[in-house]
């Protein structure tokens, strides 16, 4: 079977569940914890702080833990949780990072015989092959057949520390243009937690702001809640300016926004005089339903014994 999986750097997101992108390790089983994990030797639970970014994902065992998470509860959902199982893994990375991290990301993953408890039941789980895609270009995959006969079109990811961009031509890739700048919602938000400490002495956090921006209630004062939507507005207008200086000029070329922080971004995105035509794909699981439709469609075409480690 396959599981898709978008690692991001504020959620992981699989085809229909998503977590935050954070872990706290244990040397005993963790008081309370709804999901915790042993492996060896130790012991993980889910929280709601994310972990800071990591460029190379690969660099600790962080990104393997939580994938043994989202595994877990995507085969708990299927059902009895197995004590064997064998999987196939569809994942993806910035499309500006893909050449320099695509084999090393799908070795990182690629692993027979690991064995952990999730929530105390022992699992011995064997990953096969690791599909690795671009970011962005997999949100939009399940659409390419509606993007034929559009000449050119961007696809523009704002996720959680990258904006990655895309050129698709007649729905499909152009590989010649594949871009990612470090402009995400994380940047931002760490701005505005700064600036509202400084101005007044009060600690927001990321859901707090989040929150904000969804026009959800808080409790934090008027003059903070202006200060975090000017701070958005500016910050979408930075993109824009950013993605001006790759030659992405969106009054001539319409676009594709995807990602949490396209939503974030959307009433002063769509709003901008520097874009013309803009279309958003709300669903912030779009790019794991693209790797699992890639994954899919690459598996129908190649023998079922070929070898792990498979790239885009």
């Amino acid at each position: 079977m396959v599981i898709a999986i978008d690692h991001g750097n504020c959620m992981v997101k699989t085809t229909k569940d998503q977590f935050v992108t954070g872990i706290v390790d244990y040397t005993v089983p963790p008081p309370l914890a709804a999901d915790a994990i042993e492996w060896e030797g130790k012991y993980w639970a889910l929280t709601g702080e994310r972990l800071p970014y990591q460029w190379d994902k690969t660099a600790n065992s962080n990104f393997f833990i939580l994938t043994l998470f989202a595994i877990a509860r995507q085969l708990k959902e299927q059902g009895e949780l197995p004590t064997e199982a064998d999987v196939d893994l569809a994942v993806g990375l910035p499309p500006g990072h893909f050449s320099a991290l695509k084999e090393k990301f799908a070795k990182y993953f690629e692993r027979e015989g690991v064995m952990f408890k999730y929530n105390s039941a022992p699992i011995c789980l064997n990953i096969r092959k690791v599909f690795v895609y671009p970011q962005a270009y997999a949100a939009v995959a399940p659409q390419t057949r509606q993007l034929m006969g559009v000449p050119q079109i961007f696809v523009i990811d704002i996720g959680g520390y990258t904006v990655d961009v895309l050129m698709m031509r007649d729905g499909k890739l152009d590989l010649r243009f594949c871009k990612s700048l470090e402009y995400g919602v994380i940047t931002m938000n760490n701005e505005i937690i700064c600036k509202i400490g400084a101005m007044y002495g009060i600690n927001v956090g990321d859901d707090i702001i989040t929150s904000v921006l969804q026009g959800k209630d808080t409790v934090i004062p008027e003059p903070a809640v202006q200060l975090i939507r000017n701070s958005v507005e500016r910050h979408a207008g930075v993109i824009l300016d950013k993605l001006r200086e790759l030659e992405v000029d969106l009054r001539s070329v319409p676009a594709i926004f995807v990602g949490g922080g396209a939503m974030l971004f959307k009433p002063y995105l769509e709003g901008s005089p520097l874009v013309a035509k803009a279309d958003f794909i709300a669903d912030p699981r779009a790019n794991a339903i693209g790797y699992e439709t890639l994954a899919s469609a690459q598996q129908q075409k190649r023998p079922a014994n070929g070898r792990g480690g498979e790239n885009a």
